[in-house]
C-alpha cells in the first residue's frame, strides 16, 4: 500500500514537472530570457577559456582607445586592455553580486512575510512598518548611503569568504535594502494559506508554529518567490552596476559598473570609444532584460488567470 502511494505521488511530481516545463518552454518571453540567461552563465563560468586571464595595466597588448578590429573585436580601454575580456570577465563579477545579493534578500523577505502574514496583530503591523520604510525608500539611495559606511569599518585589505570586503559589502547591502517588495508579496499570499483546512489540520495534530510555516505554507509560496526571485536580480544587477559606476565597486575585479565607471573616467564618450562605453552597457540591458522575462514567464506558468497553453 505504501509502496503503490509513493509510486503514485512520484508519478504526479513527474507529471507536474513536465506540465511546468511544456508551458514555461512554451512562452516566448521564457524562451528569449532562457536563452539570454544561459549566454550569460556561460560567459561567466569559463571566461579565462572563452578570452583567457584577465588582462591588467601589465598585460594591456593594445592601444590607447583603440576601436575594434580583428585583434580586439570590441576594442581597447584606455590602457590598452581588451574590451572584450573585461566585459566576459565582468560577466562573473557582476552576476555573482547580484545572484547572492537576491539570495539574502529572498531569504529576508520571505521570512518577514511569512511571520508577518501567520501572526498576524502586533507582530504584522511592527513588521509591515518596518517593510515599508524599505519599501517606500530607493534600494539604490539606501545603498549608496549604507555602502561608503560599512566600506570604512570593514576596510579594504584583506578578504572574506572568498570575496574582497568591497564586492562582499555591495552584496550585503543589495540584499539588505531590497527585501520590502518580496515581504509584501509573500504576506499576502501567507494570510491567505494560514486559513486554509490543511493548516488547522496541521495545528490539531500538534505542529509548531515553525514547523507550519516551513512545512506546510513556505512550499506553498515557492512560485511567487520564484517569480519574484527573477525580477529580484534584474533590480540587484542595476542597483550593482549603478554603485560601481561611482566608484564603490572593486576596480581589481572589474563588473560592468566599474568598466563603465572606467570608461567615463577616461573621456571615452567624448574620444568617441563608443565600443568602451557600449560593450558593458548593453550587457547590463541583456542580462537584466533577461530576468524580467524569466520572471513575467514564470508568473504567466504559475498563475492560473494568466497562463495561456501552447
Amino acid at each position: 500500500m505504501t509502496e503503490s502511494i509513493v509510486q503514485y505521488t512520484s508519478r504526479n511530481r513527474a507529471r507536474a514537472i513536465k506540465g511546468f516545463l511544456s508551458i514555461f518552454l512554451g512562452h516566448g518571453g521564457g524562451q528569449l530570457g532562457l536563452l539570454c540567461l544561459v549566454f550569460f552563465l556561460v560567459l561567466a563560468a569559463v571566461p579565462n577559456t572563452l578570452v583567457g586571464p584577465l588582462e591588467t595595466v601589465a598585460t594591456a597588448t593594445g592601444d590607447f582607445l583603440a576601436p575594434p578590429s580583428s585583434q580586439h573585436l570590441l576594442g581597447t580601454d584606455e590602457v590598452g586592455r581588451d574590451v572584450l575580456n573585461l566585459v566576459v570577465h565582468g560577466a562573473r563579477i557582476s552576476l555573482t553580486i547580484a545572484l547572492l545579493a537576491t539570495v539574502i534578500s529572498l531569504i529576508l523577505g520571505t521570512t518577514v512575510g511569512i511571520a508577518a502574514g501567520y501572526f498576524g496583530g502586533g507582530v504584522d503591523v511592527w513588521l509591515m512598518r518596518l517593510t515599508d520604510f524599505f519599501f517606500v525608500m530607493p534600494s539604490f539611495v539606501l545603498a549608496l548611503v549604507i555602502t561608503p559606511v560599512l566600506l570604512e569599518v570593514m576596510g579594504r585589505g584583506g578578504e572574506i569568504l572568498g570575496f574582497r570586503p568591497s564586492l562582499f559589502v555591495i552584496i550585503v547591502v543589495i540584499g539588505m535594502t531590497s527585501w520590502a517588495f518580496v515581504a509584501r508579496i509573500v504576506r499576502s499570499q501567507a494570510l491567505s494559506l494560514k486559513e486554509r483546512t490543511f493548516i488547522d489540520r496541521a495545528r490539531v495534530v500538534g505542529s509548531s508554529n515553525l514547523s507550519i510555516m516551513v512545512r506546510h505554507i513556505l512550499p506553498n509560496l515557492v512560485p511567487q518567490i520564484a517569480a519574484n526571485g527573477a525580477l529580484v536580480v534584474a533590480g540587484a544587477i542595476y542597483v550593482e552596476t549603478s554603485l560601481s559606476f561611482l566608484g564603490l565597486g572593486d576596480p581589481l575585479q572589474p563588473s560592468w559598473g566599474t568598466s563603465l565607471s572606467l570608461a567615463q573616467r577616461a573621456g571615452a564618450a567624448s574620444a568617441g570609444a563608443w565600443w568602451y562605453l557600449g560593450a558593458p552597457g548593453l550587457c547590463v540591458l541583456a542580462v537584466s532584460l533577461g530576468f524580467v522575462l524569466i520572471g513575467n514567464a514564470l508568473d504567466d506558468t504559475f498563475n492560473p488567470r494568466r497562463r495561456v497553453i501552447p
